[in-house]
């Protein structure tokens, strides 16, 4: 029979007390990922591009290149273990990663010098900018939603791109935090636009779209008039390909603000940054493979329920909803799909206990 003193035991009853209530006091650390260089094939870059910003090395000539593969994701201390994960499957998947340029856009209020610090430790190679998006330019706009997390001002920074990224950089495929890729995303990048489009994503025309808007939208005519004679679908934020020269050249941002505005006089949706960018789009995008954002895999936007990934083939795994993989495996009740996001985590256990 084990036999533990009193003593010893208040001990431990204290460490683990205090453990739990301070674990988010400690600073989340990550190990460092693995280089990985192109292959022979990969494009080399325009030293002399007349359009180029940068000072002429090869770490900065990147930034304005046609040839990059351009990203553009946001950062803060909530979805930083997500976006390493995200960071890592871009490059452990693509052919030339090395030609990857990653654009971070982060908040005013937030420490942009540690998350910079944080990519850099895990990634000493990753060719990356952190920009500042100033959050009282979209905080009057924004109107409650069905969740809190949806109404941070920092989710409304992929309608700000156009503004934020340098005037050089045409396309940019932005991407959620809470996603892992499977497949090459150059492949993504290079989807066709055609003349007429700005944005490409998979569609998911089964969808409900009625649900996406309120009884006060679709009985007033001059608003539900927005959708006719277009087939209008819905479609996943968290995965598109944007054409920064078209989308400033239609001055998209103003009009994805106008819907916003009018939802603070009269309330015409209920899902966060979601359906401006439907009223704005839906109808005019550029469908891309289902493949691409095999999304909902966290759950619903209340109870974060496990979900099954959509029949065929997935290059693109994403937890939107409200449950997160990381979160569900550190409480020990993963759902099955969480396993594969798993690989991708380079968080740093906090303590090790010596036995």
């Amino acid at each position: 029979m084990l036999r533990v003193r009193l003593p010893t035991l208040a001990l431990l009853l204290l460490f683990s007390l205090t453990f739990t209530a301070n674990a988010s006091a400690f600073p989340q650390r990550f190990k460092e990922a693995p280089q990985f260089y192109n292959s022979p094939d990969c494009p080399s870059f325009d030293r002399h591009d007349p359009d180029s910003e940068s000072d002429g090395d090869d770490h900065t000539i990147i930034f304005c290149s046609d040839q990059a593969v351009h990203v553009a994701m946001t950062l803060d201390t909530a979805y930083i273990r997500g976006s390493m994960a995200a960071i890592l499957s871009v490059l452990q998947h693509s052919s030339c990663p090395q030609n990857i340029a990653f654009h971070f856009v982060a908040s005013a209020s937030a420490n942009a010098s540690f998350l910079r610090a944080t990519i850099s430790s895990s990634f000493p190679y990753l060719k990356f900018r952190v920009y500042t998006f100033d959050d009282s330019s979209v905080s009057r706009l924004i109107s409650t939603s069905i969740r809190s997390a949806l109404d941070c001002p920092l989710n409304y920074a992929r309608s700000y791109l156009a503004n934020i990224l340098p005037l050089c950089v045409r396309r940019v495929v932005y991407l959620d935090s809470d996603l892992v890729l499977v497949d090459d995303i150059a492949k993504l990048a290079a989807t066709p636009l055609g003349e007429k489009s700005v944005l490409a994503a998979p569609e998911y025309c089964n969808a409900n779209f009625t649900s996406y808007f309120t009884p006060t939208f679709w009985s007033n005519p001059s608003l539900s008039l927005t959708f006719a004679d277009k087939q209008a679908c819905y479609f996943n934020t968290g995965v598109m390909v944007i054409d920064l020269y078209g989308w400033r050249a239609g001055d998209y941002t103003s009009k994805i603000e106008d819907w916003m505005e009018l939802q603070k006089r009269m309330r015409i949706y209920e899902l966060g940054s979601l359906p401006p960018f439907l009223l704005v789009f839906a109808g005019n995008i550029v469908p891309v493979d289902h493949r691409w954002n095999q999304h909902g895999l966290g759950g619903d936007n209340f109870r974060g329920l496990c979900r099954n990934l959509h029949p065929g083939p997935v290059s693109l795994l994403h937890w939107s909803g409200k449950g997160k993989p990381w979160a569900r495996l550190d409480a020990n009740r993963p759902c099955p799909l969480d396993t594969l996001w798993a690989p991708y985590d380079l968080l740093q256990t906090p303590f090790v206990l010596d036995s």
